[in-house]
């Protein structure tokens, strides 16, 4: 009689849903260096808002929540709001100085539109 216990599965690393620039990992550090207490990470959401109607959220994150997506990208941990994963699937966050301005970009694979000021965009869920 042959045994035909079956293969055990290998599973594939899951890409990560963000990713730091080198500029905005460096930033984020001497944020949180900086902060007036120790926090866990950097806490990144969508939030209803705007012309084009969606917002990007910072905030500092006390700890991590049940639900959120935990990424750690070269040194700096990224919470992300469980509402906001599909938005932000994909995405690149960059920082970016100009002679007028410093500020975090992001490089989002889902949205569609932003506004002429650039602070709302337009997001669909990734898959949609």
């Amino acid at each position: 009689m042959t045994d035909l216990a079956p293969t055990p599965r290998v599973r594939r690393p899951r890409p990560k849903a963000v990713t730091l620039t080198e500029r905005a990992a460096e930033r984020v550090q001497e944020i949180m260096a900086n902060a007036e207490q120790p926090y866990v990470g950097l806490r990144v959401g969508v939030k209803n808002g705007g012309c084009a109607g969606q917002e990007y959220t910072f905030a500092y994150a006390d700890a991590v929540q049940p639900m959120d997506e935990v990424v750690e990208d070269k040194g700096v941990t990224i919470l992300i709001e469980p509402k906001a994963v599909l938005f932000l699937i994909g995405t690149e966050i960059d920082y970016e100085t100009t002679k007028l301005s410093s500020k975090f970009v992001f490089n989002n694979p889902n949205q569609t539109d932003a506004c002429g000021c650039g602070e709302s965009v337009t997001i669909v869920p990734a898959g949609a």
